[in-house]
Formats: C-alpha cells, structure tokens, sequence
C-alpha cells in the first residue's frame, strides 16, 4: 500500500490551546503577497489581492478549543460562459469546536466491560454537524482553517454579471455529429 502524499498547506499559523487563556484570545490574520499566490493555486483561482481573516478563540472544556471567526476575501476567477476575468468576493463564517481524539476504550479498559449495544436505544441521537473537529498534538491551525472556509466560500463556476449562456441553434439534422451513424443503423434494420 502506498502512502498518499500529505496536502501542501500554503499558510500555516499554528496556535497551542496551551497558549489560550481562560478569557479567551483574538487573531486578525493577513498574509503577505507571495502566500496570497500560494493560497490562490491551492484554491484553483486566477489571483487573491485580499484575504483577511479574524478569528476568536475560547477554552472548550479542558481540553479543547472553540473557533469562531469570518474569512472575507476578493479573488480573481474566469467567467464560464464568457471566459472574461472577474473579481468575485468571499465571505464565510467559522464556527468550529476542536477536540482531541478520545483514547479507545480498548487501551482504557476491559473491551468486554466497554462493548455495549445502541441498538436499541431510542435516546441516541448523534447530529453529525456537532461532531467536534479533531485537535492534533494539541494545535490548531488558523490559517489552515482560513484556506479551508476560502476553498468552500469560492463559487466553482463565476459567471459575469448579466452573463447567459446560449446554446448553439440546432441545425440541419443531417449536419448531426451522429447523423452517419443514424443512417448506418437504418440500412441495417432493412435488410429484413
């Protein structure tokens, strides 16, 4: 089995939870020119003159870390329809809860002792969307959360203002692409 390679992450700003206090810390992020490009490949846009991103961190529990923030950027992107540069702006909210992995039980105890069935519990009920995100060696990273909400932020077909998109008149059907092959599958079903 090979390894797949890790993903290029263009702007990193990590930040220990052990360097969050109790009230909490604010980060007004803004990267420099040459990480804008990097960011701008990463993100399949055609440039990135803008990118801000402010984020508020809290303690969540004892352990974790709870994300709240906004990315707002303008990037360069092609019209689909008309092929033209346009200047389009991002704007997305974070709220994000960082956790770290839980210890299987298996290492914490007996598995015969921790193996139970949910089955027929009517109480579980477990929204995905509350699931917190994992937190690695203790560390989030702000401008890997910031390149994410970006990426997701980003429209993947732009289109200009106003702009439409026509399809081709349809034409003599004997101009067909596929209008050979018609008249091959007619003369064979007369040979009857």
């Amino acid at each position: 089995m090979t390894k797949q390679p890790s993903p290029v992450i263009p702007w990193s700003v990590p930040i220990a939870v052990a360097d969050i206090p109790e009230t909490g810390r604010r980060f007004d992020l803004i990267p420099d020119a040459a990480t804008r490009d990097a960011i701008a490949k990463v993100a399949s846009v055609t440039a990135l003159p803008r990118l801000e991103a402010g984020f508020d961190l809290t303690r969540y529990g004892n352990d974790g870390l709870h994300v709240v923030g906004r990315v707002s950027a303008t990037i360069g992107q092609t019209c689909v329809v008309t092929l033209e540069p346009i200047q389009n702006e991002v704007d997305e909210t974070i709220d994000l809860v960082f956790m770290p992995q839980p210890v299987p039980a298996a290492e914490t105890e007996n598995p015969e002792q921790t193996r139970t069935s949910h089955a027929d519990d009517d109480d579980v009920d477990i929204d995905v969307d509350d699931t917190p995100e994992v937190l690695r060696d203790a560390v989030v990273d702000l401008g890997a959360i910031a390149v994410e909400f970006l990426i997701l932020g980003t429209d993947p077909y732009p289109r200009k203002p106003g702009a439409v998109f026509d399809a081709p008149p349809a034409g003599d059907p004997a101009s067909h692409p596929f209008a050979a092959l018609a008249v091959l599958k007619k003369g064979e079903g007369s040979n009857d």
